[in-house]
């Protein structure tokens, strides 16, 4: 696994910091996955997404369902990003975003992560 990129977006206190991988399988998704919990202890979500050649996964985290992991899966399939992962860990800064402002949030990391 390889970090290629990291960017952090903060709304309403809350902040998102999104994490762009080069992934070979899916023993790595979980190996970062855990080393990002360990890392941020305080974080309430980490929701994710993942591509490979031939599996693909994703996951909300507790979040309100298709907020989080849906919407960067289907950012990176518009990509076409083969071999990433993209983790987004959330820091909630004490005001309830609403699923709609939830959703751009996840989104706006995940689109600026991969960027550069």
């Amino acid at each position: 696994m390889l970090l290629l990129n990291t960017y952090t977006y903060e709304i309403k206190k809350s902040k998102f910091i999104s994490y762009y991988y080069q992934i070979d399988n899916e023993h790595e998704v979980k190996e970062i996955l855990i080393n990002l919990k360990c890392e941020h202890k305080r974080a309430r979500h980490i929701p994710y997404a993942y591509i490979l050649a031939n599996t693909a996964g994703k996951s909300d985290d507790k979040e309100p369902q298709n907020t989080a992991g849906l919407p960067i899966y289907n950012l990176m399939l518009q990509n076409n990003l083969v071999n990433k992962a993209i983790f987004v860990v959330r820091y909630f800064g004490g005001t309830k975003l609403g699923a709609g402002n939830l959703l751009r949030a996840y989104l706006t990391a995940s689109k600026e992560v991969i960027k550069n």
